[in-house]
Order: structure tokens, then sequence, then C-alpha cells
């Protein structure tokens, strides 16, 4: 089957990029403006000033002016550069932000990736948590040399969730059964074979007195990018390379190719001869292999050990990321850098201006809710069509026979 890119293809798929990127952007715009609106009403001299606001009304705007911007003043220092912190410590806040955006980089990869071949997968809350075991458990187990522990660790997490996800590709090859519902009960049995395992002797820190897992080794934790004071590690370094992996096998490799049209009409791909059920099987083992590699940064860059809260909620988290980032590699990094800046930045916002931090939260679900409804921001923002509405999936994918 020869397939190639038509002028007017081409040129449509370009218009829709442009049109779903500038949707994206206005949606995240929208969000901040709804966030605003929030932290006005929250702000006690907001309140107090609306009171008498036909005598004064001018305390009313300038008391929504000055609440809104310090509460996302402080939002930006905390995720980017904080002014009154000097040397080592000015750091601090793009650290954080790129120590949270890691996970959620290799999580929203792995939606993505799945998303991509036509597959919802919902799970990467337990491919993360499988990966983190795994790798705590190389981790603290055996005493290897430095480089070649951390390297084996950091493998034996990606085969941690490739497992966790092969097992729903292998339920949808061979029974038909739907990923949406085995990813989601793969989930419960994740965080339960967690619970389990900090109960027993082997795996829980002696002496037994609470639900954490041993100390990973010295020589399996990722090494610290910019000095110990600051918790940035390589696992972005890793996040980066699963990026352009993805990138390379959607766009450049011939799997990626076969995945894609799978992805695009499974029927389609079936009848020009290609293995549909074991292509979907490798799509679900190459996303939960990013998953695990989440988990794995985690315990090997992060906490260096196992509890009950370690995977957080960064596989539903990396949800949003992925539609966010439009399933693109270098979309859902800039998400993962937008969201992890976010969680940074709400502890500086909270202590700053007592602004709590589940605003950062309630901006997370308002850009997926903008997301999902284009024609509203198309009408606010007055958007005319990117023109690629209404195309279909082959020329959505920008291919043809």
């Amino acid at each position: 089957m020869t397939l190639e890119k038509t002028p007017v293809q081409a040129r449509r798929r370009r218009l829709q990029w442009g049109g779903d990127w500038l949707i994206t952007v206005f949606a995240v715009v929208s969000a901040l403006i709804v966030g605003a609106v929030l932290i006005a009403i929250g702000d006690e001299q907001t309140r107090a000033s609306a009171g008498y606001f036909f005598s004064y009304p001018w305390d009313l705007f300038s008391n929504v002016w000055y609440s809104v911007r310090d509460a996302y003043t402080a939002l930006l220092q905390g995720a980017i550069y904080n002014p009154n912190l000097t040397g080592t410590a000015a750091l601090r806040p793009i650290s954080e932000t790129l120590v949270n955006a890691t996970p959620l980089i290799l999580a929203g990869l792995a939606v993505a990736l799945s998303f991509r071949v036509g597959l919802f997968n919902i799970g990467a809350q337990g491919q993360i948590i499988l990966g983190a075991i795994v790798a705590a458990w190389i981790g603290f187990t055996f005493h290897l040399p430095v480089v070649l522990h951390v390297i084996v660790a950091v493998i034996g997490g990606i085969v941690g969730g490739a497992v966790w996800g092969g097992i729903v590709g292998w339920l949808k090859a061979r029974t038909g059964a739907h990923e949406v519902i085995t990813t989601i009960m793969l989930n419960y049995v994740a965080v339960n074979l967690l619970g389990y395992l900090l109960t027993v002797s082997w795996f829980q820190r002696q002496p037994a007195t609470q639900a954490i897992s041993s100390n990973v080794d010295s020589s399996a934790r990722l090494p610290q990018l910019l000095g110990s004071s600051l918790r940035v590690h390589a696992g972005l370094l890793l996040a980066i390379a699963a990026a352009i992996f993805v990138w390379w096998l959607f766009d450049r490799s011939r799997l990626g190719f076969r995945l894609r049209a799978v992805g695009a009409n499974p029927n389609a791909a079936r009848t020009a001869g290609m293995a549909v059920g074991r292509l979907q099987i490798v799509s679900m083992a190459l996303a939960g292999g990013l998953a695990g590699l989440a988990g794995a940064s985690q315990v090997l860059g992060v906490t260096g050990s196992v509890s009950g809260s370690v995977a957080g909620d960064i596989g539903f988290d990396a949800i949003t990321v992925a539609l966010l980032g439009r399933n693109n590699p270098y979309g859902v990094i800039a998400a993962g850098l937008l969201f992890g800046g976010m969680r940074a930045g709400s502890v500086q916002m909270q202590s700053a201006t007592g602004v709590p931090v589940d605003l950062v939260g309630v901006l997370q679900a308002l850009v997926v809710l903008f997301i999902a409804a284009p024609a509203l921001v198309r009408s606010v923002f007055r958007l005319r069509s990117g023109g690629g509405a209404g195309v279909g999936s082959e020329l959505a994918t920008g291919w043809t026979r």
C-alpha cells in the first residue's frame, strides 16, 4: 500500500493544526479568566467593597485587580523565578516546576501514544505504580555498581509498566474487552497490590512501623542536574528522550505508520494485512512502559522509596496533559511544563496570598472543559474555524492512498 501526502491535504492539515493550537491557547486563557473571577470572589476585601459598590465603585475594581494580580504573580514566582531569592535558591522555583513536570510528561506521553492508536489508556495510574514498585525493588534488593544499578532500575520500571499495559492490550486483542474497563480495574488491582506489598517484611522498611518501602540504594538514584540543593534530576532528560522517541515512532518508523493506521481505521488496517491485535498489544505495552518510567523517575529521582501516595494523581492528570498537548509529543512537553509550573507555584500562591492550592486543580479542569468545547471558545474570542473542522480521519492524518 503506497501512501503520499497531497498538497490539498497538507494544507488542510496545517490549517487544522494551527486552529487546534489556537483553541488550546485560548482555552488556557479562558481558564485563567475564570480563575481570576474565583480569586476575586474569595478575597475578603473584594467582598467587603462590593457592599458599598454604588458609593465607591473604584474600591471594588482596585481590590479585584490587586487580588488577582498578587495571586498570579505569586504563582509565577513559585513556578519560574522569585526576585526575593538569591543565589542557588533563585533556581528553586524552576527546579520544582521541572520536578513536577517530569512524571506528567512521561505519563502524558503514555496516554497520548495510546490515543493515537485509537485506544483509551485510563490506566496510567496503575502502570505508574507498577513501574515504581519494580524500580524500587531493584533499587533496594540488588547492590550493583553506580551506573549499572540505576540503568537496571530504570529498565525494571519500564518493564513493570509495560507488562501492566500489555495485559490490557492482550485482553483487548484476544477477548475484545474494552480497554477503558480493564485499565480502570487494573488501577484498583495496582493500588491494592501496593497496599499489600507495604505490609510484607521483604518490601516494607524495617522496623515495620509504617506503610513505606525500604530506601533504594544511593547507587540506584537518578543524579541531580543542578546540585544537591535542587531537586531536578536526570528523569527530566529521560522525559525529553521519551518525547523524541514517540515523535520518531509515529513520524519516522514503519511500526509507527502501522500504529497510526490502526488508530485511523482498524478494519481497513486489518484488510491491508496488518495484525491489528498484535499492534494493539504493542501500543499498550509501549504506553505502559512510558508510564512505568514515570513511576521509576519518581522513586529513583524524588522520593527514594515507595508509599501509598507514590503515584499521587499523576496518572489522571496525564489524561489532561495529553488532551492539552493534542496528543503531540512536543505539545505534551509544553502541557506538562504548564501543569508542573502550576503545581510548583500553587504553594507560593497560597503562602503569599492565601489563595488555596486547590485553585490549580480547578484551572486544570477548566482547561479540559474549554478544550472539549471548541465552539464555545471560538464564539467567545470570535475565532474563525481553522479549516480542519469536519475533516475525516484520513485527511486529519494527512495521508491518502
